[in-house]
């Protein structure tokens, strides 16, 4: 089918021929340019001067004497007018973060004032009497008298809260804060868009000396739907005065039926503004042309984009005509998605693509870099302005996300090398200095803005120093070059807008600024707009035709969205005025899609049928419509994903294997020796001992900011070494315990400045929960010298003594044996018996079934605690030729009420007991040791999911 833009070149040919040169051809956006010059050039066929082509706000711009005001100019214009009226009123001023989001919102609703031509006086005027309403607004339909006086009863005498108080407040400055901003910014010779707009139509057409320009030719509006009041009156004027053409692209399916919401705006334009459109019968396509309808429901967000290579297969190897096949990102958070399914060849031949949206550079590692920067600029500046460092400092994290960075340009020896002085020194926080002292990127980035105006030329600084490293070391890619270039420019842009006004700015604030502004740029992407299949955004398709068009994110809250946006003028005041309010973005997006839908032959609709925090997992209201009543022909797919869990996996892992055999072959030497913890691991998991002890994987340190339940452990232990050192090998009383109890707080904190790699412990402050760390190991002193006070005396022996030892066993007849290295908490000697005694802060168990069981992989009540002790017993009893080693075990959180004696049926592992099932212990030892060496038995995870359960190898197996 013909596209809307062909028939306007053909008609504007017809009309104007070669003169087409004097018009002025204005658009609502800027891509249909690009299409009606290409249409333009195939009909005329020869070399001809093109037509100016103006988007309507170029347009209007270039008709008034005032310079456009940016964003940033009219936030800080807002702001000094707002902070005049604030003193006027004698209340303190607002800081510039504090009205950022004000500033959005009240400058959105000025624009819209202007643009729709709304009296801000009457419309800021606050009225609560209905009778005030009726005399000054006589000229409202009942209805708006019903809106108007809804909204003002809702704030009548006596019932204002404490929100509503602050709104009146606020209100109240609108109309001073309205004329007191337009008129400073007129003073600076700027102007916003809607007041551009406001003047403009106030003046008479006759007089606009930029419209004589284009006095030889017309000035020709194509294709626009809604319009603003201030749009409507320059319409009208310029056709009255002979100056104006309009194109409206319409169908007759929803222009001449008023219950049709998406000919809403035309009709108006058409039948009530009389604006006459150049194609005096609108099409009726919508019935008459062939409309195939592929719906495709699908689960979940991606897969929507997934969807794409079927839909489009065929496409990615045929040549395609300029008109020929677009996908629509109704979502345009699907951008990204999109981009990952289409491939880049398909059949060894390039797939043509282009993207209209461009690359959001907050998705792009360039942006990464400048956010990091800036966190570590508000981190530093937090630091200083904080009580508790005297200089700057950066978390370890932002340090790790620096040296992750994949644009830094660091070698692989100097990240190393970082990494390693962070996990020795356990660095919570790194002292700048100590970063700037390595010099190069280090120094650079690490460096502090010294003032907030800085901040940007100091950002710009750091960029073109990565730019150029990663020039020099050619490790640059295209993609990052260009926004690089992009994001350079746009800071330099920002820093000439704004430079001016950051003089007493604080630094928070501008660096939200910062990221706000590179936030919002899109980097254009390779792609020509005439070829290939057209990636683009809803709103970009206007006046734009293709035959074939997929829609992503067709979905009920993305089409219609379900919000105008904020604004401080509330529904009922909007329709009195006629401003915009919800039910016109059904009637816009209705539009935008059916004229889309009438010159198209193959369409293809896909929405996401989950349910959650960004969609309704309901098809839009449109295709519901549409399947309603518009006679086209639906067929329906289902994308099914089931989700299946994979099967546990059983492995075995061959102990004839050479390299397994030669590492388990170096305890058998003795080069290596084993913990008794490591003989658990084995009895318990054979599999995690492979991946511990043999193929050495270990769990990697990293740096942690709060105490792991492990380190407590190492607290408690390294708290009692302290405690008990002054006593070693002497007897220890009641009395000296209590005495000593008295030190108990500075013996903690040296622990724990022990464990954690902290220096000068006794003036460090210890932050929140580091207290309820300190205060935990206090609560299991309090709970194990309790113990001993009741058990004194006794003499300690030794502490945190090493403990090495050979345990011999049979290996397929020969002998064989292991050395055991491991620490012993401590040993005491009670009443002649000599004790084994092994703190423990978990939920370690006194009870034990029988000793076979111990060593049972399969069993689920493998007591490990019980088989370190008498592993711990056996050797002291070898090294100092001792006899009835009494192993016992401290669980700081059960021995107040179980005790601290191992127990089996209710019977205490001491004494005879003891003496009679330690021969049993060391043989069943001695058979899993051999079972541990003996090659004709794999390693294989224990068939007890709870003897694995916090294994940090389980995803391995």
């Amino acid at each position: 089918m013909k596209p809307f833009l062909k028939e306007v070149a053909e008609d504007l040919v017809k009309k104007f021929g070669l003169d087409i040169q004097h018009c002025a051809i204005v658009f609502n956006n800027k891509r249909p340019a690009v299409y009606l010059q290409k249409y333009l050039a195939d009909i005329i066929q020869k070399p001809f001067f093109s037509p100016s082509l103006f988007t309507i706000q170029e347009f209007f711009n270039e008709a008034v004497q005032e310079k456009p005001a940016d964003f940033y100019m009219q936030f800080f214009t807002l702001l000094e007018i707002y902070n005049q009226l604030l003193a006027e009123e004698g209340l303190p001023a607002v800081k510039s973060s504090q009205f950022f989001g004000l500033a959005k919102i009240i400058l959105t609703d000025f624009n819209q004032v202007d643009s729709d031509l709304v009296d801000a006086d009457k419309l800021y005027k606050e009225l609560e009497d209905i009778a005030a309403i009726n005399l000054e607004f006589d000229y409202l339909t009942p209805e708006q008298y019903a809106f108007l006086s809804q909204f003002w009863q809702s704030y009548s005498e006596g019932k204002h809260k404490r929100q509503q108080e602050l709104f009146i407040q606020m209100w109240r400055r609108m109309p001073r804060l309205y004329h007191r901003f337009h008129a400073a910014l007129l003073a600076k010779k700027h102007i916003t868009p809607g007041g551009a707009y406001r003047k403009l139509a106030g003046m008479d057409i006759t007089e606009m000396a930029y419209l004589k320009n284009f006095e030889k030719g017309k000035i020709i509006f194509v294709g626009f739907n809604v319009l603003s009041r201030a749009e409507a009156q320059l319409f009208t004027k310029l056709q009255q005065a002979g100056k104006a053409l309009f194109y409206f692209d319409a169908d007759e399916y929803y222009l001449n039926d008023a219950l049709q919401e998406a000919g809403l705006f035309l009709r108006r334009n058409i039948h009530q503004l009389h604006l006459k459109n150049e194609f005096a019968q609108p099409v009726n396509l919508m019935k008459t042309a062939t409309h195939n309808v592929d719906v495709y429901k699908v689960q979940g967000q991606a897969a929507q984009a997934k969807i794409l290579n079927h839909i489009l297969a065929n496409d990615y190897v045929q040549p395609t005509e300029v008109d020929a096949v677009a996908v629509i990102l109704a979502d345009e958070t699907l951008l990204l998605p999109a981009l990952q399914t289409i491939p880049s060849q398909a059949d060894d031949k390039p797939v043509n693509l282009n993207v209209t949206m461009g690359f959001p550079l907050a998705v792009s590692t360039v942006f990464g870099l400048a956010d990091l920067w800036l966190s570590c600029q508000l981190e530093m500046f937090n630091h200083i302005h904080s009580l508790k460092y005297t200089s700057p400092h950066i978390t370890y994290q932002q340090l790790e996300s620096f040296l992750t960075h994949p644009l830094t340009g660091l070698t692989e020896k100097m990240k190393n090398k970082i990494r390693k002085a962070l996990i020795d020194e356990n660095i919570v926080h790194v002292e700048q200095t100590r970063l700037i002292r390595q010099g190069g990127i280090l120094q650079k980035f690490f460096t502090q803005a010294e003032q907030p105006k800085q901040l940007i030329t100091a950002l710009l600084d750091v960029l073109n120093f990565v730019l150029n490293n990663l020039s020099q070391q050619k490790q640059l890619k295209n993609i990052d070059a260009e926004l690089f270039v992009k994001t350079i420019h746009e800071l330099n842009r920002l820093n000439d807008n704004i430079k001016d006004y950051l003089e007493n700015e604080e630094l928070p604030f501008v660096a939200a600024l910062i990221q706000k502004a590179l936030q919002n740029i899109n980097v254009p992407l390779s792609g020509d707009p005439l070829q290939g299949i057209q990636l683009m955004g809803l709103l970009e398709t206007r006046n734009l035709n293709f035959n074939k068009l997929v829609f992503l994110g067709f979905n009920e809250g993305i089409i219609p969205k379900t919000s105008i946006g904020n604004s401080f003028i509330p529904d009922s005041l909007r329709r009195v005025y006629g401003l915009p309010v919800l039910e016109n973005l059904d009637a816009v997006s209705a539009y935008m899609v059916y004229r889309l839908l009438q010159r198209a032959e193959h369409i293809s609709i896909v929405y996401n049928c989950l349910t959650d925090e960004t969609t309704s997992g309901e098809p839009s209201r449109i295709l519901k419509q549409l399947e309603y009543e518009s006679g086209f022909k639906f067929n329906y797919y289902e994308l099914d994903l089931p989700v299946q869990a994979a099967e546990r996996q059983t492995i075995e892992i061959d102990k004839k294997n050479p390299m397994v055999r030669a590492r388990l072959q170096r305890y058998l030497t003795k080069e290596k020796t084993l913990s008794p913890s490591a003989i658990t691991t084995y009895i318990a998991n054979p599999v995690d001992f492979f991946f511990s002890y043999v193929a050495n994987i270990k769990e990697p340190k990293e740096v942690t900011p709060v105490v792991e339940a492990n380190e407590i452990g190492s607290i408690l232990h390294a708290a009692m070494e302290h405690f008990y050192r002054p006593v070693l090998k002497q007897e220890v009383s009641k009395e000296w315990i209590e005495d000593r109890l008295t030190q108990k707080d500075a013996l903690i904190k040296k622990a724990f400045a022990k464990v954690r790699n902290m220096p000068q412990a006794d003036t460090y402050e210890f932050s929140g929960m580091q207290r309820v760390v300190l205060a935990i190991v206090d609560a299991y002193i309090n709970i194990i010298t309790e113990r001993d006070m009741a058990d004194a005396p006794f003499t300690i022996m030794a502490l945190e003594e090493k403990i090495n030892a050979e345990i011999p066993f049979q290996l397929k007849g020969k002998q064989q044996s292991i050395k055991i290295f491991g620490i012993v908490d401590r040993i005491d000697v009670k009443n002649g018996v000599t004790r084994i005694v092994d703190y423990k802060t978990g939920k370690d168990d006194l009870t034990f079934n029988a000793i076979d069981k111990l060593f049972d992989t399969n069993d689920k009540y493998i007591n490990k605690a019980l088989i370190q002790t008498m592993i711990y017993a056996d050797a002291y009893e070898k090294k100092s030729r001792s006899q009835h080693v009494q192993p016992v075990l401290y669980v700081v959180r059960t021995m107040k009420d179980k005790g601290i004696v191992f127990s089996s049926n209710r019977k205490a592992l001491e004494g005879p007991f003891l003496a009679e099932l330690k021969p049993a212990f060391l043989a069943g030892l001695e058979n899993k040791l051999a079972e541990l060496f003996d090659e004709d038995i794999p390693f294989k995870a224990s068939e007890v999911a709870d003897n694995y359960m916090y294994s940090i190898y389980t995803t391995l197996f």
